[in-house]
């Protein structure tokens, strides 16, 4: 098989699709996306103040039902952006468990206070600190605020969430400091802001995130998944949401009997009684674990045949690429050719951001051995299984 070359132009025509990325964080480049060589986009929401600027790019620019069956060409400049609603591991912290505040919807100056000491670590004392945050809004509002999305958005993913040991919570914008704000980008993110020495407790992080994936699983929906020196945990966290649910791996000869004993029934025509309409899923039917970062060795892992959901993993160069990478390419090497996404992750829509496609394409195609054609229409076929589901 011939292997891809540099000199190679990119098959754009065929369909090229952003499996994540974030052009949200910056609404001016939002208006040059129908100009872009790439396709599709998987647009993810991360915080309170992006859910709505997601849907409103959705409102212009989604993909639709209709939309499902449509080839690399057949996309047009309307439609280039799938919708995702979700809520990042570095913002979980300005969430609270209204259940545990007995209901209420807003958390007066004290309970602000007692929330952040709760789901921070190590514990703050700072209570300057701890006022200057946002106020935490209730998990349950925001739930309900996405289910909404979802509902009106069909083929919405749900997304980013995730975990993540590493990251520590920026200090607080001051007034002082609003000057030092860029305009361009849309507000809550860090924007070169000191970090501060707490991080978000785990534990929070996967309350958090696993009332995302049952929302995800009662919807049907596909999610986008962070996870940054969480590998295990993050295992182990999503892995819980479809326990008692898992496939039972068999033999091929007892496949071959039981094939048997069905064709041997159906052959006396007997009839079988209805089974009654199954339960939603508690847990999401397809997950990319985006800019996997992963051991190689966790792969199998995820690839158990037992596991009910299908798994994808998405490569960037923004992330698996910015400094040596042997293990990356290791692990792509071992993640199936049907499992395999790309994507930019980046903060803005346009050139740059087809820029960082194609190099990751170039990247993936030539660690896999695959020609270029072959591989982009591979990697457009997962993304619609990633998007879709498997063809009914």
């Amino acid at each position: 098989m011939p292997e891809a070359t540099d000199g190679d132009a990119l098959p754009w025509h065929l369909g090229i699709f952003d499996a994540h990325c974030h052009p949200t964080d910056t609404m001016s480049t939002i208006p040059v996306i129908p100009g872009m060589r790439a396709k599709v986009l998987t647009v993810m929401a991360t915080r309170a103040q992006d859910q709505h600027l997601v849907a409103e790019a959705a409102d212009k620019l989604g993909v639709h039902e209709t939309d499902r069956s449509k080839t690399g060409s057949d996309w047009s400049e309307e439609q280039r952006i799938v919708p995702c609603f979700g809520w990042h591991p570095w913002f979980s912290h300005q969430m609270y468990d209204d259940t545990a505040y007995n209901g209420k919807n807003k958390l007066d100056q004290d309970y602000k206070i007692a929330h952040y000491q709760s789901v921070l670590t190590p514990q703050s004392e700072d209570i300057d600190f701890l006022s200057a945050l946002p106020d935490p809004r209730p998990f349950s509002h925001f739930l309900a605020q996405t289910k909404t999305y979802l509902e009106k958005y069909p083929l919405a993913l749900i997304g980013e969430v995730g975990l993540d040991k590493s990251f520590r919570i920026p200090e607080a914008w001051l007034p002082e400091h609003n000057e030092r704000r860029d305009d361009s980008l849309t507000p809550g993110g860090r924007e070169g802001r000191r970090l501060s020495p707490y991080r978000v407790h785990m534990d929070h992080q996967r309350k958090v995130l696993t009332a995302q994936l049952h929302l995800a699983g009662e919807m049907g929906r596909a999610v986008s998944i962070h996870g940054v020196q969480a590998h295990g945990v993050l295992f182990d966290t999503v892995s819980a949401t479809w326990k008692g649910h898992e496939r039972e791996v068999v033999s091929k000869r007892l496949r071959k009997r039981r094939e048997s004993v069905q064709n041997a029934h159906a052959d006396e025509g007997s009839e079988q009684s209805e089974r009654p309409a199954s339960k939603p899923a508690a847990y999401p039917p397809r997950i990319c674990l985006h800019s996997f970062s992963g051991p190689a060795e966790t792969i199998k892992q995820w690839l158990n045949p037992a596991i009910p959901a299908t798994i994808f993993f998405s490569f960037s160069t923004a992330i698996n690429f910015s400094g040596s990478s042997p293990k990356t390419e290791e692990t792509i090497r071992m993640v199936p050719d049907e499992n395999i996404l790309i994507e930019s992750d980046l903060h803005t829509a346009g050139e740059r951001m087809d820029d960082h496609l194609e190099s990751i394409i170039r990247k993936v195609c030539d660690i896999k051995k695959w020609p270029l054609r072959d591989g982009v229409i591979q990697l457009g076929k997962n993304w619609q299984r990633f998007i879709f589901g498997d063809p009914v």
